[in-house]
């Protein structure tokens, strides 16, 4: 199953040496970068499945490595930084980071985060069937091609956000627990996680055009959880 080859990019070196022993020992195919140029070169070169980044890398900053990468390709990076505060979990996700995951971190959350994506990416190269269309008020989205449009113009969602919406939208109706939403989301349901769940979503609201004048697709229950609603 641990075919995917990940790229590390650490310039830490007994992190480093640590996320290799870890994926060494559940054999995972691997290189490391202790870079941001190192990183972005290997990107390109090698064409990683996934990439482990850290944001505090000695030449560039990660956000802007994640910028870089994103102009050619849409590989699911998963940040693991000690920056711990929501303008920096923004940051990276708004440049395109698919995940989060704040130092220190545990080994079953690091691999559980990993299984999440490989799990996405083997769905990704064989599709499941899915046909359908979800439509709710102005909001459709296309399971098949993995679009979904407000008033029919495309939203630009990244993979983190697509997978939040079509959970709520398959469940609308329904209240999704934290824990729910994240198990299915990100695989695991750490309690840290909550707040980068709230960040996600607000941005997807964001993007949704939820104003005070336009159609509330996404319910906060507080303490609880969200809920689709659908618009009539």
């Amino acid at each position: 199953m641990n075919k995917i080859q990940i790229l590390v990019a650490e310039d830490d070196a007994p992190v480093r040496n640590l996320i290799s022993t870890i994926l060494k020992a559940h054999d995972y195919h691997f290189m490391t970068a202790a870079s941001g140029e190192e990183a972005v070169m290997n990107a390109a070169s090698h064409n990683p499945d996934v990439m482990l980044l850290d944001l505090g890398l000695p030449d560039i900053d990660g956000v802007e490595v994640i910028r870089r990468i994103r102009t050619w390709s849409n590989m699911p990076i998963i940040v693991i930084s000690a920056r711990s505060e929501d303008s920096d979990k923004i940051d990276a996700l708004d440049a395109g980071a698919d995940d989060y995951l704040t130092k220190p971190f545990s080994v079953d959350e690091l691999l559980a985060r990993i299984r999440v994506t490989q799990r996405r990416l083997a769905l990704m190269q064989s599709p499941n069937g899915e046909d359908s269309v979800y439509q709710n008020g102005q909001l459709r989205i296309d399971f098949v091609s993995g679009c979904a449009y407000i008033d029919e113009e495309e939203l630009h969602l990244t993979p983190i956000e697509y997978r939040l919406l079509c959970l709520l939208a398959r469940n609308t109706g329904r209240v999704l627990t934290h824990k729910y939403i994240l198990q299915n989301v990100w695989g695991s349901s750490f309690e840290n996680d909550v707040n980068t769940l709230r960040v996600f979503m607000a941005m997807l609201r964001k993007k949704l055009g939820s104003g005070p004048n336009g159609p509330q697709y996404i319910q906060t229950h507080i303490g609880i959880g969200y809920r689709m609603i659908k618009v009539q």
